[in-house]
């Protein structure tokens, strides 16, 4: 695949993939403490009672998983991830301990702007867990500068 600098690089379907991370129990209780203190995120036996069924990541740890994942893959080279908003977030199935997780992006539209030196791109990201399950998707709408 081209090197990937500047929206004019981008083409429709052009996929990338994430490295892996591994979600532990610890991460998953120093998350949900500060952000989201809720007991299918805190503790394993008041979990069992929720529709949760056991200890389960908060959505929004997932989704700041997912966001870290996406800024290592660089889908935009050198240039950082600004969005104008998100479309498609989703959370399909929890992740719980020990699960681990990788991102796949696939460019859906390319829009170049009529009056900016930039261009929206739409990139629809998928986290897989380690058994190839798809536990969130999300697709930004991603503001990727053009060449000079």
């Amino acid at each position: 695949m081209a090197q990937v600098e500047w929206f004019d690089d981008l083409t429709v379907g052009m996929r990338f993939k994430s490295p892996e991370v591994e979600v532990t129990e610890a991460d998953i209780k120093r998350f949900a403490a500060e952000f989201d203190p809720q007991p299918m995120h805190l503790d394993h036996e008041a979990a069992k009672a929720t529709l949760f069924k056991g200890l389960a990541a908060s959505g929004w740890h997932t989704a700041a998983i997912a966001m870290n994942l996406a800024i290592q893959t660089r889908p935009f080279g050198p240039h950082p991830l600004i969005g104008a908003g998100v479309d498609g977030l989703r959370w399909t199935i929890p992740v719980r301990p020990n699960d681990r997780l990788h991102l796949v992006g696939e460019v859906m539209s390319l829009t170049p702007s009529k009056s900016k030196p930039q261009g929206i791109a739409l990139v629809k990201w998928t986290m897989f867990n380690q058994n190839g399950e798809e536990v969130y998707t999300f697709t930004p709408i991603a503001i990727v500068p053009r060449r000079g």
